[in-house]
């Protein structure tokens, strides 16, 4: 296997499965040992974990019934901060 003149190597199909290296992972590189690793870079918590967290918030200060009445509207106006 060689590097090509732009840095760029093709990993193995075998490898890729084996360490979860799917199409558009973003990945990470280190020096461990004096050996090159390659790694899944760990995912950011995001968006997705920002409304999960806001909605768990509003459960413990409003009673379920509240949130299952709560309109679509009324909540993406909650998550998105909209006053």
């Amino acid at each position: 296997m060689r590097i090509t003149s732009k840095g760029q190597v093709t990993i193995p199909q075998a490898i890729r499965e084996r360490s979860g290296l799917l199409p558009n992972t973003e990945v990470e590189f280190a020096i461990s040992r004096g050996q090159v690793v390659i790694r899944p870079k760990p995912a950011s918590p995001g968006k997705g974990r920002d409304a999960v967290d806001a909605i768990t918030a509003l459960g413990k200060r409003t009673s379920r019934n509240t949130m299952a009445r709560m309109r679509t509207d009324e909540l993406m106006k909650f998550l998105r901060g909209d006053d």
